[in-house]
């Protein structure tokens, strides 16, 4: 039997294509691979600490050495010179400052809020220890009631005498340094403290 001609087989006389195979027949296909960790990446950097709970144990310890610090000055304020009360005023505010900048760096960690939060309240409890004595020796010597009406009717009568040099008038700069002194003590000890607690 006679074929039909090419042309009629394929009326535009190019060869038929190859027959298609399904994807993958006949070749290696790789397959996703599930996830797998891997073993020296690295991990999350992770800030360790309670900066809340630093900062209310910090001004929880500041307000009681503070308040040590006031009842020494009501015991003692007959015998002290201007040396010996400027001497106890640095040295609490030293003292309040490494308590308080311990107490943040250990429970804060690495919390920069935690630091300045406590470089607050170490300042803080320098001034209101040196403040709150003030009242507390005016109503030993007096009454409490006379040490009410005194702050009723100067409220701002311990800061005054805080900031003024009662012997020499003008100002007693080292009133501002304690606080100073307390804010930098705090910071630079939960600072050093803090930086050496491990990432979480």
């Amino acid at each position: 039997m006679n074929q039909p001609p090419p042309s009629y087989q394929n009326p535009y006389g190019q060869p038929a294509p190859p027959p298609q195979q399904p994807p993958g027949y006949g070749q290696f296909q790789p397959q996703p691979q599930p996830f797998a960790p891997q073993p020296f990446a690295p991990r999350p950097n992770v800030r360790s600490g309670h900066p809340v709970g630093a900062v209310f144990l910090g001004l929880l310890v500041s307000f009681l050495v503070a308040l040590l610090y006031s009842g020494l000055n009501v015991a003692t304020y007959k015998d002290q010179t201007f040396a010996i009360s400027t001497t106890l005023y640095l040295g609490h505010a030293l003292l309040n400052g490494a308590i308080v900048g311990s107490l943040v760096g250990l429970v804060g960690g690495r919390s920069n809020g935690a630091r300045i939060g406590g470089a607050v309240i170490a300042a803080l409890g320098a001034f209101f220890g040196y403040t709150n004595s003030l009242p507390l020796v005016f109503a030993y010597e007096q009454t409490p009631r006379a040490a009410w009406d005194l702050l009723t009717y100067e409220p701002f009568f311990p800061a005054k005498a805080w900031w003024n040099d009662e012997g020499a008038g003008g100002v007693d700069w080292s009133s501002p340094l304690g606080l100073v002194l307390a804010a930098a003590v705090a910071f630079g000890l939960a600072y050093a403290i803090g930086s050496r607690r491990r990432r979480a």
